[in-house]
């Protein structure tokens, strides 16, 4: 027998039970949907991971103030809340190799107005290098000098969001603008950045320069002389991450005379950490998802072998005829595995298509991460033949096995 009389002979025989065949894939379906959707997902989520390394930086410590406990665990006052300053950027710059880029920060929230169009927005009052280590790009105008960082220049630099609230299509470069009170003069624009990695809208902010924060936005929080909210740095190779963090927490710890079994009084953030955390979640409920999976594929393969056998069983006298006409041992074994991998295929094919629907579903309705590629819709094909392949395989040997005499004994 030829494969196109194999294939004709397998459908013929499926029709006859068409209900039964159907009822059978049936766990082929589920199974190559949920591969489908879990890889999908998988690989959408692991696309946001990405996004979000790129925007927060895999190279980056984040050192924000924190109020420890001094010596007997007596927790520290209020006013010792705000422990980093300017010179601890310093100290760090000079003192720690291998550190990149380093710079502190202030930051707040204001009323931005021009004309009649206002808003709400964030500011934040930056050391030069803080735009390179924030990954921020000016689109247009000279963005800070070195004399608007000593002298507390009234210039601002608008992200996208806030330059299309007050300007529309114009860049507003030149333009006087008010924080709250205060004018302050545009002096450049920044690259868009779009949706940052924790949903927020990284273009609603201004750039002062800290100085300028300092003296005319701080209003009355009444902060230490140099104080900084948060320092931030990036390393040179990702590689001594691990050894910075530990110099910059021995250096601080040594500049605010902190002692042994004392706590620190400020906290490092390691970003890779926070992002190796996220994987390792993310790629444990992948597992999980290819777990149910798996087992869906099982439950659909284990019925195509039982369906297959109780066929053998009620097709006996129809391979004891085959043979008595000259079909072999292998033809047999033929036909029947055609017909297991056909009910697998058929069921694998509409899995697939149920699969990339319930992606775009979960997509749409659950507003998670999903990335649908060739690569998936491969991947479930090559599971719904095999499946039809290994638990079709030994149905077929059993009946390329029966004796002919005897098969056309039976009734």
């Amino acid at each position: 027998m030829n494969f196109l009389e194999i294939l004709r002979t397998a459908i013929f025989a499926l029709r006859g039970n068409w209900l039964r065949s159907a009822l059978t894939s049936l766990g082929v379906i589920i199974g190559i949907a949920a591969v489908i959707v879990m890889v999908s997902v998988g690989q959408g989520t692991q696309a946001e991971i990405d996004k979000m390394v790129s925007g927060l930086g895999s190279q980056r410590l984040d050192i924000s103030p924190g109020g420890g406990r001094g010596p007997g665990g007596a927790r520290m006052s209020s006013s010792s809340f705000f422990t980093l300053t300017e010179e601890d950027v310093d100290a760090i710059r000079t003192e720690v190799q291998n550190v990149q880029f380093v710079a502190g920060s202030l930051r707040g929230n204001t009323q931005v107005v021009f004309a009649e169009n206002n808003g709400s927005t964030s500011w934040q009052g930056v050391q030069p290098e803080y735009f390179d280590i924030n990954s921020w790009e000016l689109v247009q105008g000279d963005g800070f000098s070195a004399q608007d960082y000593g002298s507390a220049g009234k210039v601002v630099i608008l992200g996208e969001t806030v330059r299309r609230t007050l300007f529309g299509e114009d860049s507003g470069i030149g333009q006087t603008i008010r924080l709250g009170r205060v004018p302050f003069t545009v002096a450049g624009t920044l690259k868009p950045k779009g949706q940052g990695g924790w949903g927020q809208d990284q273009d609603d902010v201004v750039m002062v320069p800290m100085e300028t924060a300092r003296r005319r936005l701080m209003g009355s929080m009444g902060l230490p002389p140099g104080t900084v909210m948060q320092i931030a740095l990036t390393v040179t190779d990702p590689k001594d991450l691990d050894y910075v963090q530990g110099e910059v927490e021995a250096l601080l710890r040594q500049r605010h005379k902190i002692q042994p079994g004392e706590e620190d009084d400020f906290s490092v953030r390691n970003i890779s950490q926070i992002v190796a955390t996220r994987t390792a979640t993310t790629n444990l409920m992948s597992k999980l998802l290819g777990a149910v999976a798996g087992i869906c594929l099982v439950i659909g393969g284990i019925g195509i072998m039982n369906i297959m056998l109780v066929s053998v069983t009620e097709r006996i006298r129809e391979i004891g005829l085959r043979m008595a006409v000259g079909a072999g041992p292998r033809d047999i074994r033929r036909q029947f595995l055609a017909e297991a991998m056909l009910i697998s295929l058929i069921g694998g094919v509409i899995g697939i298509a149920f699969g990339v629907v319930g992606a775009l579903v979960f997509s749409k309705i659950g507003q998670l991460p999903v990335e649908l590629n060739t690569k998936v819709v491969l991947l479930a094909a090559t599971f719904s033949i095999c499946t039809g392949l290994f638990f079709g395989y030994y149905p077929a040997r059993k009946a390329s096995l029966l004796d002919p005499i005897e098969a056309l004994r039976s009734q």
